[in-house]
């Protein structure tokens, strides 16, 4: 566990192989694309499970939600997509996620040992169960400190892949010691907003106008490595493998080019020190137009 701890601590995230059981991980995208299939996602006369694009369809009337989705965090997609995106967000409050696979107990006890928190770890209430049908838009370039401004980061984020995601299927990549890059933009971000007279409200608002309307940092990955110099870590994912970041790991997503048309879905579950003050916004489920 020291090993783990320091690796952690010098990387700014830590990739953990098969720390949750495959099959427990495999159950929650099955029961998620029971939810999903009426909205027309998969191919038909394949298995729920298999997560396959019915490439049949418009890519369009299948966004993503969260971090760049929609400005504001607000729901996107048009009028064509409101059966599939309503269907999206109801998932967040099914008891199979929020309260079966949020809670696994072997993720909040290796937090808890990780960190050394014991029982001051709190699992946060607000997840982002997130999908990224092939073609659609990536996540953009940002960490996570951006949106949890209203409290101290101590955050620890549980990336984790539902399901194996191909090198090519839209997995997360880490910035290369993205960390402390992501420590000097917020201080930036900081002296901007005191330059331009943003009161401490405005200042800690991840959509304020010193930031994009997304809160990102970019849309485009390769464009903001090359700025700073630095590369972008790509691997695969296996269901049961978790990649925990601190709060100022700078992250992104791929765009999905699955030569099988797999659906990639994830999700981030967060854990904080409840002995220090955090962002309570994000006690609460998930919803759109939260300001969050």
């Amino acid at each position: 566990m020291d090993e783990l701890r320091r690796r952690y601590h010098q990387d700014g995230y830590l990739f953990l192989k098969g720390l949750l059981p495959r099959q427990d991980v495999l159950a929650a995208r099955q029961a998620y694309f029971e939810m999903l299939a009426p909205s027309g996602v998969l191919k038909p006369n394949t298995a729920p499970v298999d997560g396959i694009f019915d490439a049949a369809r418009d890519a369009a009337d299948f966004p993503g939600i969260g971090a760049g989705a929609s400005p504001n965090n607000g729901k996107p997609g048009g009028t064509t997509a409101s059966t599939f995106v309503d269907l999206v967000l109801q998932a967040h409050y099914a008891d199979w996620y929020k309260e079966t696979f949020c809670k696994h107990p072997l993720l909040k006890d290796f937090v808890a040992r990780i960190t050394g928190w014991a029982d001051n770890t709190v699992a946060v209430r607000r997840s982002l169960l997130r999908n990224n049908t092939p073609g659609n838009k990536a996540i953009g370039v940002h960490y996570d400190q951006i949106f949890l401004r209203h409290g101290e980061p101590t955050s620890v984020t549980a990336w984790v892949p539902m399901g194996d995601i191909s090198l090519t299927g839209g997995g997360l990549i880490y910035l290369e010691n993205g960390h402390t890059l992501g420590r000097e933009v917020e201080q930036d971000f900081t002296r901007k907003a005191a330059e331009s007279g943003l009161s401490d409200e405005e200042t800690r608002n991840a959509f304020n106008q010193n930031m994009l309307s997304t809160g990102l940092l970019a849309d485009g990955p390769r464009e903001y490595a090359q700025t700073f110099g630095r590369r972008w870590l790509v691997t695969s994912y296996e269901a049961g493998d978790v990649v925990l970041h601190n709060p100022f790991a700078i992250h992104a997503s791929t765009i999905n080019y699955d030569p099988n048309n797999v659906i990639r879905v994830g999700t981030d579950l967060r854990f904080v020190d409840g002995s220090k003050p955090w962002d309570k916004r994000w006690d609460k489920l998930y919803e759109f137009n939260d300001g969050v």
